[in-house]
């Protein structure tokens, strides 16, 4: 975990936290936007549209930001936990692939590869928020509530957004909230899982975890000796008592007649014969 953490957990933490530079380039873009727009009304991929001046700048943001999702991904991977951690790449890597499609096909040039990469980074990023937050739950409890609950907005504001229930927040406002957590909770998830690791905490709650798997392996262990052994004490209790038994009633364990029985063995219909 060491080795984890000194090199890979740096870089990895710092691509996540980068993906913050899209609330910089947006902010910017909208101001340098001549026609009438807002967050509310208007959704982000008009300020990649030929009619934005900032046009590049935003399409370009848009294009780093699915290298900044997809290389944290790769690099903080071993530092996750548990089944999710296995589909955190997959989904990531979706929702990567779809920012991607957006920056490179704007919305007023190749519509369908733009809508497509709209709704792989919206769908990809919401399960991939709920896959992260149970693969840092190990580690960090408080930083794991945190993404799950970033992830259960993004994907309400997904369904809501996709199916067109926009009344309240607006277009622009409904696809923000489904498009605002994944940036939010990679940053937070960067910078927690550095901290953590800086301060060792990582390799104390993998040890204690691999500690508490061996204490179930032994306790688990113990628990089939004490059935083996109650198994074979009841098999020899059966034995002892057949034999008994088979003592009083003159015949063997297995029902033969017994060699102590008060019976003529050359003439078994004859009366029993007087003991002593």
């Amino acid at each position: 975990m060491a080795a984890v953490t000194s090199n890979r957990l740096r870089w990895g933490a710092l691509l996540w936290v980068l993906t913050l530079q899209f609330f910089v380039v947006e902010a910017v873009a909208q101001a340098r936007y001549t026609g009438p727009y807002t967050r509310a009304d208007d959704v982000i991929s008009a300020l990649g549209a030929a009619d934005s001046p900032a046009r590049q700048l935003m399409n370009a943001s848009f294009v780093v930001q699915a290298a900044l999702i997809l290389g944290g991904a790769l690099l903080l991977l071993p530092v996750l936990r548990g089944g999710a951690a296995r589909v955190v790449p997959a989904l990531l890597g979706a929702a990567a692939l779809g920012v991607l499609l957006v920056g490179v096909f704007p919305t007023d040039g190749n519509s369908t590869a733009h809508a497509v990469g709209a709704v792989l980074y919206l769908a990809g990023g919401a399960l991939g928020l709920i896959a992260l937050a149970y693969a840092v739950r190990p580690p960090s409890e408080v930083l794991g509530t945190v993404v799950v609950l970033l992830g259960i907005v993004a994907t309400a504001g997904t369904i809501f957004f996709l199916t067109g229930v926009t009344r309240y927040l607006g277009e622009g406002g409904m696809e923000r909230a489904a498009a605002y957590p994944l940036p939010i909770a990679l940053a937070l998830s960067g910078a927690a899982l550095w901290w953590l690791g800086r301060g060792g905490d990582l390799a104390t709650a993998e040890s204690s975890r691999r500690a508490e798997r061996e204490r179930e392996q032994a306790r688990l262990a113990e628990q089939a000796r004490a059935r083996d052994a109650a198994l074979e004490s009841a098999a020899g209790g059966d034995r002892r008592t057949g034999a008994t038994a088979a003592g009083r009633s003159g015949t063997d364990a297995d029902g033969s007649p017994a060699d102590d029985a008060d019976t003529d063995p050359e003439d078994p219909w004859a009366p029993p014969r007087p003991r002593g």
